[in-house]
């Protein structure tokens, strides 16, 4: 018997299960929670205690324009995103797996490169004497170079390249679960390809569809680099604004409300996902 025993002496036990999961609690309140905390109590103490840094970017027309522009290119990227990324993963999911996998792997090759590399090869692409410009050119569909670039079209096409990846890979799975033979069955009882499609693939891939859009726009939203180097000054999102805010102004104390609203906006967001995706799956166990 234990001196503690012996004594009398109640030592604390950890409840079962937590002891394996003790290490992981502590880096996520280390590396996340405890800088959160900071970012907040930043924000409502510098450069005095108040909400001062709120209420100037919620109630100035400048910062508001930047919200704006932040919460448009991040939508207008996922529509796009969700457009081409779906064909994409249809066609991966229905053929063969040797071809698929190899495609597959060109997807993801293009995940690994360099982001820096990729953007400035668009910024080449794009340019009114970049290649796509000079190829509509030469082949007679426009007479003048396109604005491809320094406004918003420039930065959606740059955001939704480098976002199809995270689009393609859960729908990829959602679409490969689907069974072929409700389709075939579908087209038995005479509905139509755009019937089919309609009634029955489309709402069987909303899971896949909320949850790959939910991680597209998440990520459009504090994006920085492309819209840094494809956008325009009139196309300022709120990433960039809070770089130059802490780096430039040194305005610790608004670029970390900013940076807050931007975190609360996208938990709002997570939260409003899982709540809608338990509804589903409550209702069609139901």
């Amino acid at each position: 018997m234990s001196v503690e025993a012996q004594q009398g002496i109640a030592t604390p036990r950890i409840p079962a299960g937590l002891g394996g999961l003790l290490p992981a609690l502590i880096l996520i309140g280390l590396f996340f929670v405890v800088p959160v905390l900071a970012l907040l109590l930043r924000s409502v103490t510098d450069p005095a205690p108040g909400l001062q840094n709120y209420a100037t970017l919620l109630g100035d027309g400048t910062y508001a324009r930047v919200f704006f522009n932040t919460f448009l290119v991040a939508f207008v990227v996922t529509v796009v995103t969700v457009l081409v990324a779906f064909p994409v993963a249809w066609m991966l999911a229905i053929m063969p797996p040797a071809l698929a996998s190899i495609l597959f792997g060109i997807i993801i090759l293009s995940m690994w490169t360099n982001l820096l590399t990729r953007t400035y090869a668009w910024m080449v692409l794009l340019q009114r004497t970049g290649v796509i410009n000079r190829t509509l050119m030469g082949a007679g569909i426009i007479d003048q170079p396109l604005p491809l670039i320094n406004n918003l079209t420039g930065v959606t096409i740059g955001m939704v390249y480098i976002m199809l990846p995270f689009m393609i890979l859960p729908l990829v799975g959602t679409l490969r679960a689907i069974d072929p033979m409700t389709l075939r069955a579908a087209a038995l009882c005479g509905a139509s390809p755009l019937a089919a499609f309609r009634r029955i693939l489309l709402p069987l891939s909303l899971p896949g569809i909320a949850a790959g859009g939910l991680m597209v726009f998440v990520m459009s939203l504090g994006y920085f680099v492309t819209p840094a180097l494809l956008g325009g000054t009139s196309n300022m999102m709120l990433a960039e604004m809070i770089a130059q805010m802490i780096q430039s102004l040194l305005n610790w104390g608004l670029g970390s409300a900013a940076a807050f609203i931007l975190l609360v906006v996208t938990m709002a967001l997570y939260a409003l996902q899982l709540r809608l995706v338990g509804a589903r799956r409550t209702a069609g166990g139901a």
